[in-house]
């Protein structure tokens, strides 16, 4: 059964220069309700009425849209008592109000994009709020009810230090959050930093200490490290992430959503103009067979930092894997970036800085 389901809405008000995800700027109101409006009968065409224990709005920024058209896709669904309702919000495009108003449609969790508290980096990397604006958007939606609030940083960007990378997780903290991502800064083909590189970014070492800089200082703060990328207060773990690296089925919906279910993956077209056109088609449909299936399994339990659990391989795919990657095993073990469990095998830190390189090993092997 699926129970969870991911909502792309593609509209930003202007490109950050490190951004290479789909989203369209300078959309007007109409053509946002037109978005809305084939997302709805996407969602009542596809959706099997399985009651959600998770439903997520990304993007782009979904705090553009209008809460009445937020709302008419909240109600195309139905929840678990317990669902995790999150949105993901840009400091600039919220106020109060707004936010209230989300919190009264029955969204109960907040992710909001602060990147970093320096102006001057803010501006350099092609963001439209401030330190300032970001502040008060906490605030906010604190008084607005929120009570599961997440906020995302970017380490490695120009002109950062690990000083003042370290200072940026101090503020949030003192904002009394439940959940910290991090994310080092990729340039990726697409966005405006892969053709004009900017100067002074930090490279592969120096991005490694902000990280480890990172686990340090928030692990003595009460979060706990349960994913490479994302740090929680206890109970304040995503959900809806969970169940992407529990490998579990999720609906996607929206222009370039991604699915998975019955084991086939899915997308939707990129393109605004094709998607809306072709909403009851997929730009492509993966099968998923079953060695695939182990590799995305490996991969996947790895993200977490409780790591992979043998027994639950073994009994799914029929194999021995402690026999089939042993040489893989002995090695990382020895280096110490992989550590035993009572249930399998993680990575320790300076495993998760090396993840790729130990990951490809377990793909190709």
């Amino acid at each position: 059964m699926t129970t969870s389901a991911y909502i792309h809405i593609p509209f930003c008000k202007s490109k950050c220069k490190y951004c290479s995800f789909v989203s369209y700027i300078n959309q007007t109101e109409a053509q946002m309700k037109k978005y809305t409006d084939v997302l709805v009968k996407e969602i009542k065409d596809y959706y099997k009425k399985e009651p959600l224990k998770t439903l997520y709005f990304g993007g782009g920024t979904p705090s553009l849209m209008e809460i009445n058209d937020l709302k008419r896709i909240v109600e195309c669904f139905n929840f678990d008592e317990n669902a995790e309702i999150t949105i993901e919000i840009n400091p600039e495009t919220v106020d109060y109000t707004y936010l209230a108003e989300l919190y009264n449609s029955g969204i109960n969790r907040i992710s909001t994009g602060i990147q970093s508290f320096d102006d001057k980096i803010l501006k350099t990397i092609g963001r439209i709020h401030t330190s300032k604006k970001a502040l008060t958007a906490v605030n906010q939606a604190q008084k607005a009810g929120f009570k599961n609030i997440s906020t995302d940083f970017i380490y490695g960007l120009p002109e950062q230090t690990i000083d003042g990378f370290v200072n940026d997780l101090k503020i949030a903290l003192n904002l009394g959050i439940q959940h910290i991502s991090l994310y080092g800064l990729k340039i990726e083909e697409g966005c405006t930093f892969y053709n004009k590189k900017p100067e002074n970014i930090a490279d592969d070492d120096l991005q490694a200490d902000m990280y480890l800089a990172a686990i340090d200082l928030l692990e003595k703060n009460g979060f706990e490290h349960y994913e490479i990328s994302n740090f929680a207060r206890k109970g304040f773990e995503s959900r809806h992430n969970l169940n992407y690296w529990n490998d579990e089925w999720y609906y996607g919906f929206g222009a370039a959503a991604h699915g998975y279910i019955d084991d086939s993956r899915y997308a939707n077209y990129a393109n605004l103009r094709q998607y809306e056109l072709n909403y009851k088609t997929k730009e492509y449909i993966e099968n998923i067979d079953k060695q695939k299936h182990l590799e995305e399994m490996i991969f996947l339990g790895f993200r977490k930092a409780e790591g992979i659990d043998v027994g639950k391989i073994n009994r799914v795919f029929s194999i021995d894997f402690e026999r089939k990657y042993k040489d893989i095993i002995k090695k990382f073990s020895n280096t110490g970036h992989l550590i035993q469990t009572p249930k399998g095998y993680k990575f320790s830190n300076e495993g998760f800085l090396i993840s790729n390189i130990i990951l490809s090993d377990f793909i190709n092997c």
